[in-house]
């Protein structure tokens, strides 16, 4: 609101001027005339319903003369059809709301402004997401949206438990930020300690999303890859997990919502273990949760192994690596580390038409070619490619590369160390998860520490749906 004695032209003039009317190509004013008052509205070209707006205008024009006593809450609920309006006092809040997508109308002769929520925002359309497909069950995904996010989930979860708990983040960004629980069954500390942290954040944007929000809120400790939030762009996954008194924090611009608390154990489950039966579902987990620790010591240990192969017994004489090679093959390990991610980045940027041709050329050079080449031995490319498979057998990103440092680290200290220098690299291993400090919850290490038979039991197994599991 402006100044009580600046006219009518001053507050539209000084509007435009912080609004940017002329100076940015997407900000729409347009001068009205409501029942003999003048009026202006401002609105952002792309935000907005242009046929609920016309028809709302097309209302206005039409309106008698309005009574001097008329105020901007009384304006809204005598003239205004729109089911989020609001007057609003603080002008700065009507500003962001503007670049937020909302109509802000100013009439003469009333103190407030008046905010119409028509927006619409640009979106692409609802579809699975390819990092977490799934045979059976709904196909439906988060969008960058988080209005239609929350009603993915409202559609789930209709009880008025759930709450959808709106904040702002950022100076310059205003990015919305939505916290969702179930009220009978959240964390109340866990709430109020996430809560607190979020209006901790002082940053100008949130450029990255939710990987911004999550480095303001969560300790520092750079030097540890284990990931300490779990992130899913599922609505079936996410609406479960609140069920099971979770908290979500979904962040505008971002299909991606964090879960929390996390626990390292978290991660075995996928929404594939519950769209089959019970004991197919607990086969499944298990195999995840083997693969992940093979991804861990399957080419460390192969490598000591190896190393003398006068150690190797003699049932284990397979192992070793028969042909001729030049390269080390400590080398021929940690170059596949690089070249696996080389050709994940390729991949991004590879059009779609071209992705065939892609595919051969890269088992050209690192199959046959570098074999005949004697740059890589066949032993190498088997274990590598086991590890490279295996990486999407869970679905966190953050957690396979987690595993992948620490993989490289264990090759780095089998090589230099040999058998002192692996266990020095699993132990290093355990500290850097045992110290690994999440957001809320009993401990990344939960249920094994503190012990949880019970909880243990429903992480290791697909338990059967029943009232208390979702």
């Amino acid at each position: 609101m402006g100044q009580q004695r600046e006219s009518y032209q001053e507050r539209t003039k000084r509007l435009d001027a912080l609004l940017g009317v002329g100076r940015s190509l997407d900000m729409v004013s347009r001068d009205l005339v409501i029942g003999t008052r003048r009026a202006r509205l401002w609105v952002v070209n792309g935000y907005m319903e242009d046929s609920l707006l016309e028809r709302m205008i097309d209302h206005w024009l039409t309106l008698p003369e309005l009574d001097k006593s008329l105020t901007a809450e009384d304006f809204v609920a005598r003239c205004v059809s729109v089911c989020d309006a609001k007057a609003e006092a603080d002008e700065q809040k009507a500003l962001t709301a503007v670049f937020s997508g909302k109509t802000l109308l100013v009439v003469e002769h009333m103190a407030e402004d008046i905010l119409l929520d028509v927006k619409t925002y640009p979106a692409r359309s609802v579809e699975e997401p390819d990092n977490s497909k799934v045979l059976r069950g709904s196909h439906d995904g988060f969008l960058e949206t988080l209005m239609k996010n929350a009603a993915l989930l409202r559609r789930r979860i209709r009880t008025p438990e759930l709450t959808i708990e709106s904040h702002k983040i950022g100076t310059q960004s205003h990015t919305d930020v939505a916290l969702c629980y179930l009220e009978s069954r959240v964390d109340r500390k866990l709430l109020e300690t996430i809560r607190q942290q979020l209006a901790g954040i002082d940053v100008n944007s949130v450029s990255m999303s939710q990987e911004s929000i999550a480095e303001a809120i969560v300790g520092r400790q750079w030097y540890n890859p284990f990931p300490r939030v779990r992130y899913t762009e599922r609505p079936d996954t996410a609406a479960a997990s609140v069920m099971e008194g979770n908290i979500l924090l979904m962040v505008d611009n971002t299909p991606a919502v964090m879960i929390l608390p996390t626990t390292i154990f978290s991660f075995t489950e996928a929404i594939n273990d519950y769209y089959f039966p019970p004991l197919v579902g607990t086969y499944l987990r298990l195999v995840r949760l083997v693969v992940s620790v093979l991804t861990l010591l399957i080419t460390p240990l192969w490598f000591l192994l190896i190393k003398s192969p006068e150690t190797v017994p003699e049932k284990l004489g397979f192992l070793a690596v028969e042909g001729e090679y030049f390269v080390p093959l400590i080398v021929q390990l940690l170059l596949l580390e690089f070249v696996i991610d080389l050709l994940k980045l390729a991949s991004l940027n590879t059009p779609d038409v071209l992705s065939n041709s892609f595919s051969m050329l890269g088992a050209l050079i690192l199959g046959d070619f570098a074999v005949q080449a004697r740059w890589l031995v066949p032993e190498v490319l088997v274990y590598m490619a086991f590890v490279a498979i295996a990486n999407f057998a869970q679905p966190s990103y953050e957690l396979g590369y987690a595993l992948k440092l620490m993989r490289m680290l264990l090759l780095v200290l089998t090589y230099a160390l040999d058998w002192v220098g692996f266990v020095a690299g699993l132990t290093l291993t355990v500290i850097l998860i045992v110290t690994t400090r999440p957001i809320g919850g009993k401990g990344y290490l939960y249920p094994l520490i503190p012990f949880n038979a019970r909880a243990m039991r429903a992480l290791l197994t697909r338990r059967p749906i029943s009232r208390e599991n979702t």
